[in-house]
């Protein structure tokens, strides 16, 4: 048996005999009272509410948000998966459960990770709607010694600092887009996984995009071995049975993980969404020279064929930079490569960019986020505009996080309209502005609801209205009429699609469109493939409607 070390605490003693001696009271009734009652406010089983609420009179939360908070914080002990759909106030539910926390005396030490373009975002969120002391990590600043760090997830798993943040002991981490770590073979999942922590919240709309292997890796982050290990977890469920829904037991153990709401499971009345698709016609000349690419390529190079046919559709600026680069390869397989270059510099303005000035010119005043795949056609849109006395600043990934912030507060004090690629829209949050137009259309069904998801998301006032441009008798139609108008996907709430493609065993929805194109030998063959493949999505919308999967809450 091992030996107590027994410590006497001399000022007790002499406190004590100083009472005794003078005939003091032995007691504080005050002292105990005060004493209890700090006591008492960090248990958490003995509060059915949220002590937070009573410390933000300004915050009006919604009833899953408060639901959600005091679920993770009452019944899964802290750790939890923050599932809901896209717009409904993840962020919030977070910022609730920390608050929680640090009122309760149980939360001191955190560490925030996120994408780098919401930062800032989230440090505004935490100090101006929950009176959170949070600090955005900069050059120089120490992970040990600030309290709250909010920090990109590039940037911590780096050296030196991956090192740093694994020897600190967290109370609490939050991770935003945590489907990022779904592969646990990766820098940024290793990474998370080696941080040590008392709570742990990881939010996103997406917790399953592919594969339910997905699910067993976010979960092995908040409690490991809660799903057995990886090797049992594959034979029984995803080889056994490769859907949730169709086994319990499982679902009943994710449900202890994971929380989950749609639009629907909350009777959130959101703003309207108005879809109109604008189609346009190519000037003889644009016309001329996308049938002699579509021509002249055939099938030699499936790939760089469609690259080349999806560029011409957005803007001969982009189609240029990708010849240009052919150029300077002398093993490129396109003949006669400079008469194309030649070809292009001929051509006239796009027929897309004069249908843009249109739309904007109806609108008004009001603000719009334009969104393309390509530097090159934001480069050429920014130049475009201006031409026409219309103001508007670029907003893409490779800016630094400073940047676009600066981009985003122009946008909204100055400028009329904001052009953002892809990336650069990830996590942007545009409530001000209820005007969009998507001028290349992506290929992945789930990339259009995530760029419309930045306005027309929880705390939009207004309608929102979306113009999606495609261009007659190219690829873009195809793409329009078999993928988009079949599905109607135009018309689904955000999140339901990504419910329905989690269950197919498709790894990628946009590659396998590409795939279709590259092995088929004419245009009629792909659209047959596409017509299949759509088919089937449209099988599995069919099935989740008629099994109305949305009942209950808490679903994965």
């Amino acid at each position: 048996m091992n030996e107590l070390d027994i410590v006497f605490e001399k000022n007790f003693i002499q406190q004590l005999e100083e009472r005794v001696i003078n005939d003091l009271p032995t007691s504080s009734w005050d002292l105990f009272k005060m004493t209890y009652d700090i006591q008492k406010s960090t248990l958490i089983h003995t509060s059915d509410d949220l002590l937070a609420i009573d410390y933000l009179p300004h915050l009006t939360c919604l009833p899953h948000q408060l639901n959600t908070a005091k679920q993770v914080v009452m019944q899964m002990n802290g750790c939890a998966i923050l599932a809901d759909e896209v717009g409904l106030g993840k962020t919030i539910e977070a910022g609730l459960i920390l608050k929680e926390y640090m009122i309760r005396g149980l939360v001191k030490k955190v560490l925030i990770l996120v994408p780098a373009s919401l930062v800032n975002q989230w440090i505004d969120e935490l100090v101006n709607k929950f009176y959170i002391p949070a600090v955005a990590y900069r050059k120089g600043y120490s992970w040990k010694h600030v309290d709250i760090m909010v920090a990109s997830l590039d940037t911590a798993k780096r050296a030196p600092h991956c090192s740093e943040i694994h020897n600190i002991n967290y109370d609490l981490i939050i991770i935003d887009e945590a489907h990022k770590l779904k592969n646990h073979q990766t820098k940024n999942y290793q990474f998370v996984k080696g941080i040590k922590k008392k709570y742990c919240l990881l939010l996103t709309a997406t917790p399953i995009q592919n594969h339910l292997s997905e699910i067993f890796n976010l979960i092995s982050i908040l409690k490991p071995g809660h799903l057995g290990n990886y090797k049992a977890f594959i034979e029984k469920y995803v080889k056994a049975v490769p859907s949730i829904e169709d086994n319990h037991y499982l679902k009943e153990l994710i449900n202890k993980v994971m929380i989950r709401h749609t639009r629907k499971d909350t009777n959130i009345k959101p703003s309207k969404r108005h879809i109109k698709t604008i189609w346009v016609d190519f000037s003889k000349e644009e016309e001329t020279y996308y049938k002699q690419l579509e021509y002249e390529l055939g099938n030699k190079v499936p790939f760089l064929k469609l690259t080349l046919l999806r560029e011409i559709c957005s803007s001969r600026e982009a189609c240029y930079m990708s010849l240009k680069k052919l150029s300077n390869n002398s093993d490129h397989p396109v003949e006669d490569l400079h008469s194309f270059i030649d070809g292009l510099e001929k051509l006239p303005q796009h027929a897309k960019a004069r249908k843009v000035i249109e739309i904007i010119k109806k609108i008004g005043n009001e603000k719009v986020i334009i969104f393309t795949e390509y530097h090159a056609t934001q480069y050429f849109l920014q130049w475009y505009l201006q031409q026409h006395g219309i103001s508007s600043v670029p907003y893409r990934g490779g800016f630094s996080r400073s940047k676009k912030e600066w981009m985003r507060q122009l946008f909204q004090h100055d400028r009329q309209v904001l052009i953002a690629t892809e990336a650069g829209g990830e996590g942007i949050n545009l409530q001000f502005c209820h005007y969009m137009i998507n001028y290349d259309l992506p290929w992945n069904p789930m990339r259009l609801e995530q760029r419309i998801g930045r306005i027309h998301r929880y705390g939009q006032k207004k309608d929102v209205y979306i113009y999606n441009l495609a261009t007659k008798q190219t690829i873009e139609e195809h793409i329009m009429n078999i993928l988009y108008k079949k599905l109607n996907l135009f018309e689904r709430v955000i999140g339901e699609l990504d419910d329905i493609l989690s269950k197919l065993l498709i790894t990628d929805l946009e590659s396998e469109i590409q795939a279709i194109f590259h092995k088929s030998t004419s245009t009629g063959e792909a659209k047959v493939k596409l017509n299949h493949l759509t088919s089937i999505i449209q099988e599995n919308i069919e099935l989740y409607e008629e099994m109305g999967e949305t009942n209950g809450t808490n679903k994965p």
